[in-house]
Formats: C-alpha cells, sequence, structure tokens
C-alpha cells in the first residue's frame, strides 16, 4: 500500500500529499501564495484527493457549483464521469453516463429544478438531471443535414441562454458554433476553421456574459488565436478579446470577471513542455488583472503582453469552478490524473 501511495505520488504533481510519508517539499508548496493585485491565493493541493482505486479519474475536465454549493466534477473515466464534492472536498456521490470522452459540464437552472448538459467528444450532447438522469439529447448534425459526411463534428462545450437556446461548441471538429432553440430544433451555426476575426482555431468553449446589466452576448474561446471572440446572441461577430501566450480554455463568469483556465502558455508549447498551464482573470472591462501561477500581467501602452507560467504548480488547466468566497477550484487535462486543485483567496 505504501508503495502505491508513493507511486501516485511521484507520477502526479501533488498525488496524495498527506499520505503515510508526506513530502516535506510538498507541505511547503500548501503556503505558496499565487496571483497579484487583489486576486491572491493560497494553494490546498490535497482538496479533493480520492481513493484512486475505488474512484479514479483520468482528466478532470469541467466543473460547476450547484445552488446547494456542491461541486460537481467532470471526467472522462467511465467508471464515474460526474463525482460530487461538498466545499470541504469530501465526496457525496458518483455516477456515470459510461462516456469515455466526456468533456464539457454546464450547469442549467430552469426553476423548478438544475440540470446538467453533458458533452461527450464522441460525438454526444446529453441533458442530464443532477443524478444523471438523460433528459434529452442533440442529435449528431449530419444526421440532421446541418453538416456535410465529410465534415468533422467533435463537440467540447454547451451555453444556455436566458430565453433557452443552447450553443454547442464544435471546438475539436469543424470550429462551429451551433444554435439550438429550447426545443432541441436547429436555428443557426456561425464561426467556422480560419485566421478571419469571425472565425476559430480550437472553439473550445462558450458561455453567457450579462455583466453590469448589459444585453448578454457570447464569449467564445478561440484557443488557436490565444483569445475570447465576443458575439451577439445571433452570432454576429462584435470584438476580439486577445490574451498573447495563453491557449485559453473555457470562459467562465463570476460576479464581474471572467476566469479561465490556460492549458498551455505559448513558450512553454513551442517548447513541448509539460508544465506550462496557469489561471488568467479578466475584470469587468477586459484587462487582465491577475495570472494565478503565471507571470503578472503587464501593459504596455496599452497592449496586454505575453503571458507565461511563472511557478510549476500547474501543468495544464482545463477549466476552472468559483464559489461564493470567490476560491477557485482548477480541473487540469494531462495531469497525471490528478484531482481538482482548490486556490483559497486571501
Amino acid at each position: 500500500m505504501n508503495s502505491r501511495r508513493k507511486f501516485i505520488q511521484t507520477s502526479s504533481l501533488f498525488g496524495l500529499a498527506m499520505s503515510i510519508n508526506p513530502d516535506l517539499s510538498l507541505l511547503a508548496r500548501q503556503e505558496t501564495i499565487l496571483g497579484h493585485g487583489d486576486f491572491k491565493y493560497k494553494l490546498d493541493p490535497t482538496w479533493g484527493n480520492l481513493d484512486p482505486s475505488k474512484v479514479p479519474v483520468n482528466n478532470c475536465h469541467e466543473m460547476v457549483m450547484d445552488r446547494k454549493g456542491r461541486m460537481i466534477l467532470l471526467t472522462d473515466e467511465s467508471k464515474n464521469n460526474v463525482i460530487i464534492y461538498d466545499q470541504s472536498g469530501k465526496l457525496l456521490d458518483t455516477w456515470t453516463l459510461n462516456l469515455s470522452a466526456a468533456h464539457g459540464l454546464t450547469l442549467v437552472d430552469e426553476g423548478d429544478a438544475e440540470y446538467l448538459w453533458v458533452v461527450d467528444n464522441g460525438g454526444k450532447v446529453l441533458k442530464t438531471t443532477l443524478d444523471g438522469k438523460v433528459v434529452s439529447e442533440i442529435s449528431h448534425p449530419v444526421s440532421e443535414g446541418i453538416y456535410s459526411e465529410k465534415m468533422r463534428y467533435t463537440p467540447t462545450e454547451t451555453a444556455v441562454a436566458p430565453n433557452g437556446d443552447l450553443y454547442i461548441a464544435d471546438g475539436y471538429g469543424s470550429q462551429f458554433f451551433l444554435q439550438y432553440d429550447k426545443n432541441g430544433n436547429f436555428i443557426r451555426k456561425f464561426g467556422g476553421d480560419g485566421h478571419g476575426d469571425a472565425q476559430f482555431k480550437t472553439a473550445h468553449g462558450i458561455t453567457i456574459d450579462s455583466r453590469g446589466g448589459k444585453e448578454p452576448t457570447l464569449l467564445c474561446t478561440s484557443r488557436g488565436h490565444n483569445s475570447f471572440k465576443q458575439f451577439t446572441l445571433d452570432g454576429e461577430y462584435l470584438e476580439t478579446i486577445f490574451l498573447p501566450g495563453a491557449f485559453v480554455c473555457r470562459p467562465v463568469i463570476h460576479g464581474e470577471n471572467l476566469y479561465a483556465g490556460v492549458c498551455w502558455s505559448r513558450l512553454k508549447y513551442l517548447e513541448q513542455m509539460d508544465n506550462s498551464g496557469f489561471v488568467t482573470i479578466l475584470d469587468r472591462d477586459s484587462r487582465v488583472v491577475s495570472n494565478p501561477g503565471g507571470t503578472e500581467p503587464s501593459y504596455l501602452n496599452g497592449e496586454l503582453q505575453l503571458m507565461v507560467q511563472k511557478e510549476p504548480v500547474f501543468k495544464h488547466c482545463h477549466d476552472v469552478c468559483i464559489d461564493q468566497d470567490e476560491n477557485i477550484y482548477v480541473c487540469q487535462w494531462n495531469a497525471g490524473k490528478t484531482y481538482p486543485i482548490k486556490l483559497t483567496r486571501v
């Protein structure tokens, strides 16, 4: 048992940090403060660690918080696609849809109940209850004539508008965003592969932005362009938020701020280095105010300068979830099967 635990510790960034033979250097990391300005965080690498022989994970892809304050994690481990924690990191429940490529998780509150939209890279887009019962499924776009037979479909994420419209990001496929009404009827697609203002390279994520009481818009990831692109709910391009060096994943809105996990930073991506992730935080004016795990944001003549990883804390930050106290829970991809890491705001 000791040798198994030692293996887990050495094969992941943090592993089971508080096991029989705790690593003193690892414990020292718990005193590490990450971030900049008013957005600084204390590292908690042991939050949510479980027994991998009973509750394994491959990649911790995404996390949401329900109205009870429970943290709902999506993994691509088919034994337990969904792991539910309380905010202390205690395991509450698990369930599975037997998906080997579960990737995107969106929570929608419909008043009477909350539901999840689960996206699998294999092409499934499923609406479920919080305990895993499938309520509905969006058909493959080829079967509906939305895509031609030759077009690739590998969805990554969803977002739900205030009127119930559903948007699907085809982030690993043909780089379109597909819009459906609340009954699942197709409305339009926009985007596509390319380098134009309204085109995408890895259209990985999407969310609804209603900050400041403004009319809601769409924030869409173009990870290969190191940017978020803003569109109207009808798919009309508005602007680009350029984040030089940061291969951002899903945009996450909390309060007036925008958060995102960065899977790679530009320099380390080009060098093919493993540890390159960090978290980036933007204010309501789309200015980067903090990069926990990354270099301090710097603007020169109004232009944001290159951002890269500074502290080798994270491998590839795939998603973040923000709780009511503005703590951050970081989900990682390709990170040695580690569980989420908590950043406690200080």
